[in-house]
């Protein structure tokens, strides 16, 4: 069979640097991935969750969205209770996904006066025509490796969660933004919980905050470490989606939360 890589091994250096310049093609290129983390948003519950929702399905008037749902205080409990039990990484992950799976389907139904649809992760190829029929798409963000997840290099929590799976999810459709709403105002020097001198950092690049090497992150570190690679996705906005408006805000490109610069 007549093919540019018959003979090739698919890991040879020179092959890897010609087949990069290849241009690859935006399936949704006017797409807003929002990410609404569990812990920072979902189980605040009605008195969050609500007007959020009401925000977002009034931006999808004008603009592409697709909803992905974070875990929350369930997969911390299954993850202590699956750490304790010696349960290896993949089913730790296997686990951890049912809990992003029932938030997405509730958050799927808080939107469903604005078109709300419940989508699955083999669905994601629906998308344009999803959009073009005003359905409001909700997927959850577990990057579906299931059993296959990597090892994490420090411990046993799968390294590839909900923010890593917006990202991911962003970046294979060409979407214009990615944005990871959370219950603080964007990444700061220390954590703003326990620090009162933190301060908010309004940009930086991944390389940057890979260097800081803080004790504790307000994203998942994998985001940073995939940013390097990026093809389409070269920025990640932060904002704090337990403030009404901001979401709004970082899809318009206004001056609100932390920008993460490739």
């Amino acid at each position: 069979m007549e093919s540019a890589l018959r003979g090739e091994s698919l890991v040879r250096k020179g092959l890897m640097a010609r087949t990069g310049g290849v241009d690859r093609i935006r399936v949704t290129p006017e797409l807003n991935v929002i990410k609404l983390e569990g812990h920072g948003a979902i189980d605040y519950g009605r008195s969050v969750m609500h007007p959020l929702c009401r925000e977002i399905g009034e931006l999808f008037g004008t603009e592409e969205v697709l909803v992905v749902t974070g875990g929350g205080a369930r997969v911390r409990h299954i993850m202590d209770v699956g750490l304790d039990l010696g349960m290896p990484t993949g089913v730790l992950a296997e686990l951890s996904a049912k809990i992003s799976e029932q938030n997405a389907t509730m958050v799927a139904l808080l939107l469903a006066p604005w078109g709300g649809t419940r989508i699955h992760q083999e669905d994601l190829l629906e998308l344009p025509t999803l959009l073009r029929l005003r359905q409001l798409p909700v997927i959850h963000g577990t990057p579906p490796y299931g059993l296959y997840e990597h090892p994490a290099r420090t411990g046993g929590i799968p390294p590839h969660r909900t923010d890593t799976g917006a990202f991911l999810t962003a970046e294979v459709m060409g979407a214009k933004n990615c944005i990871l709403g959370k219950n603080v105002d964007g990444l700061c020097t220390a954590d703003p919980k326990t620090d009162p001198d933190a301060e908010l950092i309004r940009e930086i690049t991944a390389d940057e905050a890979i260097a800081m090497d803080l004790e504790d992150l307000v994203l998942e570190p994998m985001v940073l470490e995939l940013m390097r690679e990026a093809v389409h996705v070269r920025e990640v906005r932060i904002v704090n989606c337990t403030v009404p408006g901001n979401v709004t805000a970082a899809v318009r490109g206004d001056r609100v939360g932390t920008v993460i610069r490739a």
